[in-house]
């Protein structure tokens, strides 16, 4: 069997399971390509995994028929058989006799959640922390992303542009369009992990916001900031997107603590040292 995958494989969509007809075309990326999966029965089970785990295929969701399979990803029946079985055998789905195969309902897990933010010393290791996540979330985002992504990614710009001309910074907006790029790196993780900061995330948009505005404002370099994140992404540039989103965390942050960060190191007061930030 050829190792080569079709182009319905290669490039699963962040929030549905993909035929061959939405196979985005994408840019010459720069770099390293993503590894493609090992064979066609790889790839299908990664596809259907996705679907899975994104909720496209929820708890007690009927799979689609083998014949189905076949033909929306043009491989053979054998091929989606051995990728059923693996999901079958990892415990993903499960077969009912007569009716096909369906997604295996899982008990009910307390939600990922993070302590809340109680002091500047958190709103410092939000940053910190989103700074070893964001900035590969964009770079898997600029190699993945397709039509749809891109186009989540943009409406979210353009409430940003929206709310720049009138001098004014959204919270919201501003997250989602960090979490569009999570998205669009299709990675599940990505996404859960800023979907469970979410409320700690916005604690330093929303100073960060009122930080920028006055007579001196910052809204319209922070905008570019924003706009040259998406330009790499929807160039392909993998290198770049993680450059440019790093750069925009840690500029964000050095503009809320105006350069002077709190000295984390245990046995230390975690609020002494630093000025707080301006509101």
């Amino acid at each position: 069997m050829s190792s080569a995958m079709p182009p319905s494989l290669s490039s699963p969509a962040s929030g549905s399971l993909p035929g061959p007809e939405e196979a985005p075309e994408r840019p010459a990326a720069r770099g390293t390509e993503p590894a493609r999966p090992a064979s066609l029965a790889d790839g299908l089970y990664q596809a259907i995994l996705t679907g899975i785990a994104n909720g496209t295929y929820g708890p007690d969701t009927r799979l689609p028929s083998e014949h189905d399979l076949a033909g929306r990803f043009r491989v053979s029946r054998p091929v989606v058989r051995a990728a059923l079985d693996r999901l079958r055998r990892e415990g993903a789905i499960v077969s009912r006799q007569g009716a096909g195969s369906f997604v295996r309902a899982r008990p009910a897990r307390p939600a990922l959640g993070f302590a809340p933010v109680e002091s500047i010393a958190d709103i410092q290791r939000c940053y910190e922390f989103r700074l070893t996540l964001e900035p590969e979330a964009a770079f898997h985002a600029a190699l993945r992303r397709d039509a749809e992504a891109l186009g989540r990614i943009a409406a979210a710009l353009d409430r940003l542009t929206v709310a720049t001309r009138q001098e004014q910074h959204r919270a919201d907006a501003d997250f989602a369009f960090h979490h569009a790029i999570a998205a669009a790196s299709n990675n599940h993780y990505y996404g859960a992990c800023l979907e469970a900061l979410q409320s700690h995330i916005a604690v330093g948009m929303t100073i960060h916001g009122l930080a920028l505005q006055g007579p001196r404002s910052g809204l319209r370099g922070v905008l570019e900031e924003h706009r040259g994140i998406f330009a790499a992404i929807e160039g392909g540039d993998g290198a770049g997107a993680r450059s440019r989103m790093a750069a925009h965390i840690a500029r964000s942050r050095d503009r809320l603590f105006e350069g002077r960060l709190l000295d984390l190191s245990l046995g230390r007061p975690a609020d002494s040292g630093a000025a707080a930030p301006r509101a």
